[in-house]
């Protein structure tokens, strides 16, 4: 199995893995490590897992050595792109183009003999299609997204070039394609018809919570949401705007996730420009283990997804979050992406959804579950 990031990261790799261990087959690992502090995280899932055996590059040492290969790798991948864009698409250009160090994971991949490779991210596809040739096997590649179409939708955008060309190239040499949403894997299939696609949604094993989630009217309303990363891409700026809009009612907004200098002053000024009466009850977490994060996030009452939809594939993948806010016991509060808003559709119960960049609706449906606890209650024993 192999990722070019970390295992962290990727936690449809780890479930994965996971499940194939259980059902006895043998698993190794290939992946990259490039951000400091999910190292730490990627040793626990290791240790959790001693069946696996692995390879990892650490590209965080600043030996000369590291450093010097990152600032090779990093001029053949500009390079590569470069010529990509020009017009030449070579199987070189492509894998290096898309992977910085495809030819370690590559080595190490066909130096592997296995029965299947499975590439988990774009940029680890092209490995296992030549693993897979160098040893006589089959492949194949899970798309937890729509990968042509997950920065923008313009056909001259850089990214989207790169992408749709190593999706033309290595889809069609696969053995078979996973998907991680019903409307990903309708867009995958108009694409490659002849490809069987399975739908497996980000649903990860049951973890039984403490207690049956109990809704305290005497406590502020407590909004969660959570990503590796708190950015300012997905949503917050709905959500922030809506607690403007509710200043007189006792609500706290939780982010779970890593945050930069930047993103935190981001925050300060649109905090700032809403002209706040009161300092908002804004909580930040550090980011916890895959394994806490679900008895982690019970302590709150609603889950927010919070996806814009500012591309295709935004608009089709069904979040993680989701799964995770109905297995801690939260209400989910989700924007009207064409795969939530589906989801939601099927599942009432479960939670409410609204007009993505309508704070006032929003705030509405806050509000609502603020006087009406007994709502909050019965949707949260639904989930």
């Amino acid at each position: 199995m192999i990722t070019p990031g970390h295992l962290a990261s990727n936690p449809r790799l780890v479930k994965e893995a996971q499940a194939l261990t259980a059902a006895g087959y043998q698993v190794h690992l290939i992946f990259t490590q490039y951000v400091c502090y999910l190292i730490d995280f990627d040793s626990v899932i290791l240790k959790k897992n001693p069946a696996w055996t692995f390879d990892c590059l650490n590209r965080t040492t600043k030996s000369i050595g590291t450093q010097s290969r990152n600032y090779a790798a990093a001029a053949i991948q500009k390079l590569c792109l470069m010529l990509l864009l020009q017009g030449k698409n070579s199987d070189y250009v492509l894998s290096h183009a898309i992977n910085r160090f495809f030819g370690w994971q590559c080595k190490k991949a066909a130096a592997t003999k296995a029965d299947l490779y499975i590439a988990h991210n774009l940029a680890a596809l092209p490995v296992a299609v030549f693993a897979a040739k160098k040893n006589n096997s089959k492949c194949g590649f899970d798309a937890e997204d729509f990968h042509r179409n997950e920065v923008s939708d313009d056909p001259e955008n850089e990214d989207v070039i790169l992408k749709t060309s190593i999706e033309n190239q290595y889809i069609p040499q696969i053995s078979y394609l996973t998907s991680s949403s019903l409307q990903i894997t309708n867009l995958y299939h108009a694409l490659f018809p002849a490809k069987k696609i399975d739908t497996i949604r980000n649903v990860f094993p049951a973890v039984k919570t403490a207690q049956l989630p109990f809704t305290q009217t005497d406590q502020p309303l407590k909004l969660f949401w959570f990503s590796q990363s708190i950015g300012l891409n997905r949503g917050l700026q709905d959500v922030l705007a809506a607690i403007k809009l509710l200043e007189n009612e006792a609500v706290e907004l939780h982010l779970l996730g890593f945050l930069t200098d930047e993103t935190s002053k981001n925050l300060l000024r649109i905090i700032a420009d809403l002209k706040f009466k009161r300092k908002p009850a804004i909580l930040f977490h550090q980011p916890v283990y895959a394994d806490q994060l679900i008895n982690f996030a019970a302590q709150f009452d609603i889950g927010l997804a919070l996806e814009p939809a500012f591309c295709l594939n935004n608009d089709a993948a069904l979040s993680n979050k989701i799964f995770t806010y109905l297995q801690a016991g939260l209400a989910v509060l989700a924007t009207d992406t064409t795969a939530q808003k589906q989801f939601l559709a099927e599942n009432p119960a479960l939670g409410f959804c609204y007009e993505k960049g309508n704070p006032a609706q929003l705030a509405a449906i806050l509000k609502q579950l603020i006087d009406d606890p007994a709502l909050l209650q019965k949707t949260r024993q639904k989930a």
